[in-house]
């Protein structure tokens, strides 16, 4: 299946997050607790939870600030309680943007991400009102010049859902949210790493953004990206 440009898109968004490295120990550090919370402390049988202890791999941490996450989640040690509240809105031109926040007081969350949205140009929208926009699925983006014959044969014996060619060579795999994890251990047992894995919120269509309007929406993600009790933010704005 045939895509339109994804790689450079995708290397902006993850450098623009390289920078933010500060925060992304507290954002990892909240989602472990949660996911350890909500499938136990077991890596084996809680995806979630592995995939939150992968990222925090990839980002350095030391493992005791893992354990200490996981520890908190199950119980074992005290610590705050977070819930999960999702906003939707609009940034610039119309696209459509998703906030995931982990939180022990909504009032200061909508509080903080309600002006982040509308002092920067945005709007926000009710539940569901661009959700239905995104699909929720495993995603795993290889570079430009990896063998797509072999990582198709892989990925889809694995229980992937579609390969996607993009324009710029670089290939994508999706996978149903459940199969992330073995589709992965397939990949990497078969020597291919994807440069970017994550399960999330992937716009079925993008709008394209260009000059004043890219500027604009991305200060717009910037600053809710910035709010700590923030931990993903999703967009169909491709820059």
């Amino acid at each position: 299946m045939a895509g339109h440009s994804k790689w450079a898109n995708i290397q902006h968004r993850k450098g623009r997050q390289d920078e933010k490295r500060g925060k992304i120990w507290t954002k990892l550090i909240k989602e472990i607790t949660v996911a350890a919370k909500l499938g136990g402390g077991d890596i084996a049988t809680n995806p979630r939870l592995r995939l939150a202890i992968d990222k925090a791999k990839d980002a350095n941490m030391p493992n005791d600030n893992v354990q200490r996450a996981i520890q908190r989640g199950t119980g074992s040690l005290e610590g705050v309680s977070y819930e999960e509240i999702r906003y939707e809105g609009y940034g610039i031109n119309g696209a459509a943007v998703i906030v995931d926040c982990m939180t022990d007081n909504r009032t200061r969350t909508v509080a903080e991400v309600r002006p982040a949205v509308t002092k920067n140009g945005g709007n926000m929208g009710t539940e569901g009102s661009v959700a239905f926009l995104f699909k929720h699925c495993g995603q795993m983006l290889f570079a430009p010049g990896t063998n797509e014959d072999q990582l198709m044969e892989v990925a889809l014996d694995a229980g992937a859902e579609d390969v996607i060619t993009h324009d710029d060579g670089s290939l994508e795999v999706l996978t149903p949210v459940p199969e992330f994890s073995k589709v992965q251990d397939a990949l990497a047992k078969a020597g291919l790493k994807a440069e970017l894995a994550t399960v999330a919120m992937r716009p079925e269509t993008e709008i394209a953004l260009e000059g004043d309007q890219a500027e604009s929406m991305q200060k717009l993600l910037d600053a809710l990206e910035n709010l700590d009790d923030v931990q993903e933010v999703f967009t169909n704005a491709a820059f």
